[in-house]
């Protein structure tokens, strides 16, 4: 079966080139007409994923076009993930190595491709489910592989590198994201791109993504002889199902008639019975596949709300969304279950006194004046710098905020000054939500 994510290291190539190459070896014959290559960022700190919004990448053996449609699209899902030159030192002396290093083993391996370069800033667990979210949200029915660039612990004795790296290879053969986050956050495991695997770890398992075929594992040592201060490096792949959905038909209506949403009360009950049976195959480690519904074949931004006992118990969604609506319910109740940051997992006990929202968004409308804004009917969006964040209309009614006290909110939410909405940079959104 064809590879949908390789994980593979970034060092000099007379460190960990033949690692590597072990996994590029693996597309000899195959063809995919994008490669998305995420490497975390060595020279600059910045917040979220920086999409390259530039024309290529040049290499000794040529340029390699930019998908500029499948990075439009990526960068479009969530106000973390965006397009920028950060990270990409676009007509600086030095561009990102972790990248870059991956380009010539694909043009000598697949010849023509296009390309999606994200540099990741930070790692934290927020930045891993936005470009997971991004990821398989973006991805299928597209001819695509996901490069994740990643060396392991640096600079310990070869026995403490392996123990290490021992941790984070067990996670990515078990194809465990969770653990993989974990083995980080605890210390007991190191990877320079560990948030990356993990985030492609999360978005293959959404996509087609299968097994893990595990390549091979060394450190630097082999190469220098130096075993006092070793790097570790891993090379693995994900293997596709063999019944990688194909794309759907098209249902031969108007797209004016295709994009209307009109949701009867009926419906709203077939939303939330996806939304309980997703979360409930997430609990029996069964994966779920919704029932094609015509009707819900519109994309919509949603967010999808859980909460218990009256207490929120989580929240995700996509502003933008480009996938059915069907899918995009049951990939962000599993995400609001599973996911969020701010909470444990959902368990079992909790799962029968779930109380279920679902927000669906209109698109975001920038507003030039604040008398725009109406409390009640619109939810906010700021953008800032390399800040962002929103909040849904009801968080606004259900704690009496003002027009202001709004606006400071969302600041906040992004982690800005709450008067930061004055600034002349601040971009301000409003957006409209169907909640049930």
């Amino acid at each position: 079966n064809d590879p949908l994510v390789l994980i593979v290291p970034h060092a000099g190539y007379p460190y960990s080139g033949r690692t590597a190459a072990k996994a590029y070896k693996l597309l000899e014959g195959r063809q995919y007409d994008t490669v998305i290559v995420i490497s975390p960022s060595h020279t600059v700190f910045f917040q979220g994923s920086s999409v390259f919004d530039g024309d290529g990448y040049e290499t000794p053996l040529g340029v390699v076009e930019i998908d500029k449609e499948l990075s439009n699209k990526i960068a479009s899902l969530h106000p973390s993930v965006y397009l920028s030159n950060m990270g990409h030192a676009r007509g600086a002396a030095r561009g990102e190595h972790a990248l870059e290093v991956h380009l010539p083993f694909l043009q000598v391996m697949l010849g023509k491709f296009n390309l999606v370069a994200i540099v990741m800033g930070d790692q934290e667990e927020s930045s891993i489910n936005a470009l997971a979210e991004t990821l398989s949200a973006s991805l299928p029915e597209t001819n695509s592989l996901i490069v994740a660039s990643t060396d392991l612990s640096h600079f310990h004795s070869e026995e403490k590198a392996r123990k290490l790296d021992g941790k984070i290879q067990k996670a990515i053969e078990q194809y465990d994201p969770e653990l993989l986050i974990d083995t980080l956050e605890s210390g007991q495991g190191e990877a320079c791109g560990g948030g990356i695997v993990a985030a492609t770890l999360k978005a293959a398992k959404r996509l087609s993504g299968e097994r893990v075929q595990f390549i091979e594992y060394t450190t630097s040592g082999a190469t220098t002889g130096d075993f006092s201060e070793v790097v570790g490096y891993l090379s693995a792949a994900v293997i596709a199902s063999k019944d990688k959905p194909k794309p759907k038909p098209e249902i031969g209506m108007p797209q004016a008639k295709k994009d209307e949403l009109i949701l009867t009360d009926e419906d709203k009950q077939q939303i939330f019975k996806i939304a309980q049976e997703a979360i409930r195959a997430r609990l029996d480690n069964k994966k779920y596949n919704p029932t094609y519904i015509e009707k819900f074949e519109v994309q919509r931004g949603l967010f999808v709300t859980l909460k218990l006992d009256g207490m929120l118990r989580g929240c995700i969604g996509l502003i933008k969304a480009y996938q059915p609506l069907y899918e995009a319910v049951a990939d962000m109740a599993q995400a609001a279950a599973f996911e969020d940051p701010r909470f444990n997992q959902l368990t079992e006990d909790e799962f029968e006194r779930l109380e279920y929202e679902v927000s669906i968004l209109s698109p975001l409308k920038l507003i030039s004046d604040f008398k725009e804004i109406v409390v009640g009917r619109d939810g906010l969006l700021i953008k800032m710098d390399m800040h962002s964040g929103l909040l849904l209309p009801q968080v606004a009614t259900e704690n009496n905020w003002d027009k202001r006290t709004f606006l400071e909110q969302t600041c906040l939410k992004a982690g800005l000054p709450k008067n930061s909405y004055k600034d002349m940079n601040a971009q301000i959104f409003r957006f409209e939500a169907d909640v049930f």
